[in-house]
């Protein structure tokens, strides 16, 4: 059979709900969900933001939930989801262009909740989620000017959660900050509280 690709603004998507929980989600249906329009998107206004995304579709079972850093990524994650029984897979990215000249790459499977470390640092943790996280690099570079040293993970995925690498930002650091373009509540930031929690890490600051 085929598999379908499901193209639909993120904001769309919560009319959809229950038919992502009983109808592709519980059956575990190999269903890629490409969800345009993810974040804060301008022009089209307040009625097109895609900022309840990550929260509303956490909680469903057997969901696979990513959101690519740039074209690279995008293009890696659609090659990775419509491999062999990966199950329901959510993609999520944002309105208009992308941020790189040169789009094209390679197809390369990526580890299903495999996020990355990009860069070394000691004082502090950022961990992003999606596109936005080109704007913290840019913000990470300034207070590094400022002698801030800052650890930069990107976690690709919300669901699942790459453990090793929370167990990682966990034990080696205090101050931690997390950037998504999403509601505050519910969302990546949320997961990573919760992590925290569980595994008994005590950060001064999150």
């Amino acid at each position: 059979g085929l598999l379908p690709f499901c193209n639909i603004y993120s904001s769309f998507m919560q009319r959809a709900y229950d038919n992502v929980i009983h109808d592709i989600a519980i059956l575990k249906l190999n269903v890629v969900l490409c969800l345009d329009r993810a974040g804060l998107v301008g022009n089209d206004g307040p009625t097109h933001h895609g900022v309840f995304d990550l929260a509303y579709l956490r909680p469903i079972p057997n969901l696979t939930i990513a959101s690519p850093m740039d074209e690279h990524e995008l293009r890696k994650l659609m090659y990775t989801a419509q491999l062999p029984d990966k199950g329901p897979f959510v993609i999520r990215y944002p309105r208009g262009r992308g941020s790189l000249p040169n789009w094209e790459c390679s197809f390369e499977e990526i580890p299903i909740g495999k996020g990355r470390k990009l860069k070394d640092g000691k004082d502090l943790a950022l961990l992003t989620i999606g596109p936005i996280g080109n704007l913290a690099a840019k913000a990470a570079i300034r207070a590094e000017k400022q002698g801030i040293s800052i650890a930069w993970y990107d976690l690709r995925f919300l669901k699942p959660l790459d453990e090793e690498l929370l167990h990682e930002v966990g034990r080696n650091f205090k101050k931690i900050i997390t950037v998504e373009d999403g509601v505050i509540r519910g969302g990546m930031g949320s997961a990573v509280l919760e992590f925290m929690a569980d595994n008994g890490y005590r950060p001064e600051e999150v």
